[in-house]
């Protein structure tokens, strides 16, 4: 078996334009495609992470809200490697995105922190 890397991530939100705006504007993922699937009532957008891993965004007319904070059964978290946490934090913190306050992994010994996406999805800074 050969199961070498993650193609993509698919995370589900609840407003279309507000999360677009966040990871496209905000968090700079160019668009792959966008697409409105009149069949399913929703929108599909394929964002770019980087040349091996894409970032899959539907968005249901309704969907159920998220059970806990982060510890429901299925995805905790997104996770982004950052060269300069500082520096991120402070971009992120600059368009209105709070973040956790920086620390470090207790077991990489890697500084890191959180921040939420529009529907409260945690997201993962890691240096």
């Amino acid at each position: 078996m050969d199961l070498s890397s993650i193609h993509h991530v698919a995370i589900i939100v609840s407003d279309y334009s507000v999360s677009r705006d966040f990871y496209v504007n905000k968090l700079g993922f160019p668009v792959i495609r966008e697409n409105y699937r009149p069949d399913k009532r929703d929108w599909k957008l394929d964002l770019r992470l980087n040349a091996d891993t894409e970032l899959e965004i539907f968005a249901p007319e309704h969907p159920p809200k998220r059970l806990s904070y982060p510890e429901a059964c299925g995805l905790r978290h997104l996770a982004f490697r950052t060269e300069n946490i500082e520096e991120t934090v402070s971009q992120l913190q600059s368009l209105g995105i709070p973040c956790e306050p920086i620390r470090e992994d207790s077991f990489t010994g890697r500084k890191m922190t959180f921040f939420a996406d529009p529907d409260g999805l945690p997201i993962e800074l890691h240096e």
